[in-house]
Formats: structure tokens, sequence, C-alpha cells
């Protein structure tokens, strides 16, 4: 072969881990350090007369509203340069994407958009019962993300061995078994829920999210022992308060399928979902939605005749996730 053609050898793979800069691509058993071509950073403009009318060409340019064009779980094209290394030069169309409005200095400040991970089957919820206490909306975020997305929800309390006969945890994960979301909860001290987490990662791409301190580490050791160690190694070199991970990883698990983890979110913006959007995106709320006296224009705060508010009023809502909506709809 020519070396001039070198270069230009076209290949696909999957993207399983990234740093800054640089991402791992799975390609027929190997590993492939590629990094990204400046056009996927770009979105071309096209004339907006009628096509016919028109040859086919770009009249312009302008950057993509994202932190990062590349997520872990994109399938990819890339050039392969013949030495370990490669250049991303097409993402292929994602059957999935768990996203969220990257952190910024001040309200007022332009949102972007941060492609957590891509082609994932299920999202997972982490709350621990205890230590820290359960942030009840929190997970009304994570769910409402996941319902914008139409990725299933997996519900994982941990910790359930400092809660026993918790009366008061029953009592708020009620509404979400009477909304139908799946909740297993688990102790990896007791082994208490372990089987039932092994079954629902296994032949599923998932992702683990939750704050800081509520056992992901001590969770992924015991569905695999080993892996919650190198999670946590992983880890160790995300930068806090920056707008990107600087290293998110997938990873294999015996059983089947994979999981990546995320570090720690004390926050999780939501992007690009009006009010409109929001009410849809609360399964018990989705019923009531064109029944009120205002119809579609009704925001289900303040209005006579709203369906919503009476729902709520009548126990047919709970009120606590309803407060949940009203804060969702406030932050925008």
């Amino acid at each position: 072969m020519q070396p001039s053609l070198v270069s230009h050898l076209k290949n696909q793979g999957v993207v399983f881990k990234k740093t800054i800069a640089h991402y791992f691509v799975h390609v027929n058993g190997e590993v492939i350090v590629c990094g990204v071509s400046p056009r996927l950073r770009k979105e071309l403009i096209y004339p907006t007369a009628d096509p016919h009318s028109l040859p086919h060409i770009v009249i312009g340019e302008r950057k993509i509203d994202i932190v990062d064009p590349v997520a872990v779980g994109d399938e990819v094209s890339f050039v392969d340069n013949q030495d370990g290394t490669g250049l991303i030069i097409e993402i292929k169309p994602r059957k999935s994407t768990l996203t969220r409005r990257a952190a910024v200095p001040m309200p007022s400040a332009h949102g972007w958009e941060q492609i957590i991970v891509a082609n994932v089957d299920l999202v997972v919820p982490v709350i621990s019962a205890a230590q820290p206490r359960p942030n009840w909306n929190l997970l009304d975020r994570y769910l409402v993300s996941a319902e914008s997305l139409e990725i299933s929800s997996l519900i994982c309390i941990t910790k359930m061995d400092l809660v026993k006969e918790n009366q008061e945890l029953e009592e708020e994960l009620e509404p979400y078994h009477k909304i139908g979301y799946p909740i297993i909860k688990t102790s990896t001290i007791s082994g208490l829920g372990l089987d039932g987490i092994k079954t629902a990662l296994k032949g599923r791409i998932s992702v683990f999210i939750g704050q800081s301190g509520v056992g992901k580490t001590s969770l992924l050791n015991a569905i695999q022992p080993g892996l919650g160690l190198r999670v946590k190694e992983v880890n160790k070199h995300n930068g806090k308060g920056r707008h990107t991970t600087s290293h998110l990883e997938m990873f294999p698990l015996e059983v089947g399928g994979g999981v990546v983890d995320t570090p720690g979110m004390r926050e999780f913006g939501l992007w690009e979902i009006d009010d409109t959007d929001l009410a849809y995106l609360f399964p018990e709320i989705r019923p009531y939605i064109g029944k009120c006296k205002f119809g579609l224009d009704c925001s289900h705060t303040h209005e006579p005749g709203c369906a919503v508010v009476k729902a709520v009023k009548d126990g047919m809502i709970c009120d606590r996730r309803y407060y949940s909506y009203l804060k969702l709809q406030e932050d925008g």
C-alpha cells in the first residue's frame, strides 16, 4: 500500500473512554487513541429557500452549543493513522443520549449541552437511604431527564442496612411505586438486592448517576469485585467545577453489558425542556394535560380550573412530586 494512502484508511468503532482531547475507541479487539475533527464542532448552514431552486452549497457555519461533540458510547468512523492513533470524522446516529445543561458561572451565562453518555439503555439514579439523606428533588431531575430522552430508569436505594424498618423512607418511595418506576433496595453489607441489580444490568448499557457519597463505588464492587476501585481511580482525575468530565469510561460487566459511572453530581441542569414538555415528563401529571380550563395553555401553577392542581388536592398526585415540578419550572 502506498504511504500516501495510509492516512485515509477509514474504520469504525465504539468510544469507551475519553479524557480531555483524547478518545479511546474499541475496534476489532484493539484500542485506537483518537482526536476529533474540527468539523464535528461546527454546524454547516445551507440556503433556506426552496432547495430545488438553489445549488446544494454551504453558505456559512456556526459552532454548536455543546461541550464535547463525542461521547462515551458513541459509534464513530475515524481515519486510522496506522500508528495507534486516529481522527474521528463521523458520529453515527445515536439511539439515545443522557444529556444535561453544563454548569455555568452565573444564571445569565450562556448554557451548553453536555452529553454524558450515548446509546445507553438504562439510567440508574443511585440514592442513599442515609448518610447522605435522600435528595428526592434531585432524583426527580434524573427521572425527568430520562423521560425526556425516552430512556428507561431504575431507582437504586443503597445503604439499606442503616435504616431498618424506616417508615419515612417507605412513604417517600410509595409515589414512585405507584407511577411504575422499578425500585431496588440494596445493601453491600447484607447483600440485599444485589442479585436483582445484577439481573437488571445484564446485557444492557447502563449509567449510574448520583451525588458523591451515596455508595456507588461499593455497589459496583459488589456487582463485580474490583470494578468500583477502577471507577474510583478514574474519578480522581475529574476537575471539580469544570464544564466537562475529564475522564469518563465505560466498563464491561462479566454478566454482559457495560456500566458508566458518573462523578458525583450536586446539580443536574435539564437541557432544552420547556414548561409544556416538563408537565408531560411527569407520568402522573401526563393524564391531566389538556383537561384544564385553559387547556394546553395552563401552567398548572395558579390558574383557576386546573385539573393538575385539583388532582394534587385530591391526593391523586403526590404533593412533593408536584413541588418538584414547580421547582423545575422555576429553574428553567
